[in-house]
């Protein structure tokens, strides 16, 4: 149904003569009565009768009227979820305890006028997927992976470089540590089970264990965070690697310690991701806070894997 048909049929039962519906939509007489005619021929029925006074509603035209008007509001909000500054910002931070959810959440404080829309979105073709075709406007990434290049029509720029901790148990041999040398833990166990191949995060751990000769174990099913605590918390074999800016809440009897890693501290590396033609203003508000709350790269002392590039917009 021709949403053109459908307001000139609006406009005419409101003026009660075609002459002023035309006036008002701007067209002529003529193409007033073609449309409603158009109308009237979808539909199978007389909306109108002409009479002396003008056109008057016929009785199918009367039940037709509010589901006619209620098709153009439907309209009108369809076009303003999608106009420029008008829908929310639609962003990908990957998990809800991260880093990338953290500068989400100072970004919102920051600008509490910006409506947002958070989502979280696993793999990276996913997430690259649903920038270019506009569902998202934005994702949080680690780039660029070897032999995974971002599409010609993707801008990205690095926003954080989050230091890696080691998590253990209150019984881990490095328990009472305040920072520990990132050589020192080559044969120990170091737990992950939530690596999976395929993923940038995995190609992040694999650089790491080649480098420092480090054992990460990635066995047995993902639980989620919570089971691993468990685990760290009740095995004094295991410890596990936490980022730095990762928020987690565990019982107190658990015990657990985060501990520095130095010498070099490796720093998991976050960017931002988006369409080179994205339009939405608040796009543009979430890049200039980034840029401005970031602390640098590549700093003295940190290691990342060296496919990791700076700026890359």
């Amino acid at each position: 149904m021709d949403l053109d048909t459908v307001r000139t049929f609006v406009a005419a039962a409101d003026a009660g003569r075609f002459q002023e519906a035309a006036a008002e939509l701007a067209v002529t007489q003529q193409a007033v009565s073609k449309r409603i005619a158009a109308l009237e021929r979808s539909l199978g029925v007389r909306l109108f009768t002409r009479t002396a006074r003008g056109a008057e509603l016929t009785i199918d035209g009367q039940a037709f009227l509010p589901h006619a008007r209620e098709l153009l509001r439907v309209a009108e909000r369809a076009a303003a979820s999608v106009r420029s500054g008008r829908r929310p910002l639609r962003v990908d931070v990957i998990a809800s305890r991260g880093a990338a959810s953290g500068l989400m959440r100072g970004f919102h404080r920051a600008h509490p006028e910006v409506d947002l829309d958070v989502v979280m979105l696993f793999e990276i073709e996913a997430a690259v997927a649903a920038v270019r075709s506009g569902a998202i406007d934005a994702s949080f990434r680690a780039v660029a992976v070897p032999g995974r290049p971002l599409p010609p029509d993707i801008e990205s720029v690095r926003v954080l470089d989050e230091p890696l901790q080691l998590l253990t148990g209150p019984a881990h041999a490095l328990a009472a540590a305040r920072s520990v040398p990132l050589a020192r833990l080559a044969g120990h166990r170091i737990w992950m089970p939530g690596i999976v191949p395929g993923t940038e995060w995995a190609a992040y751990y694999a650089d790491l264990v080649a480098e420092f000769g480090l054992t990460i174990e990635a066995t047995g099913p993902n639980f989620g965070s919570d089971a691993l605590l468990d685990t760290i918390a009740d095995t004094p074999a295991l410890a596990t690697f936490m980022g730095g800016h990762t928020r987690l809440v565990w019982p107190d009897g658990h015990g657990l310690r985060r501990i520095p890693v130095t010498d070099p501290t490796p720093v998991y590396p976050h960017s931002l991701l988006w369409h080179r033609d994205n339009p939405h203003p608040a796009l543009t508000t979430l890049r200039a806070h980034l840029a401005a709350t970031a602390t640098g790269h590549d700093a003295a002392g940190t290691w990342s894997p060296a496919w990791v590039t700076g700026d890359a917009a």
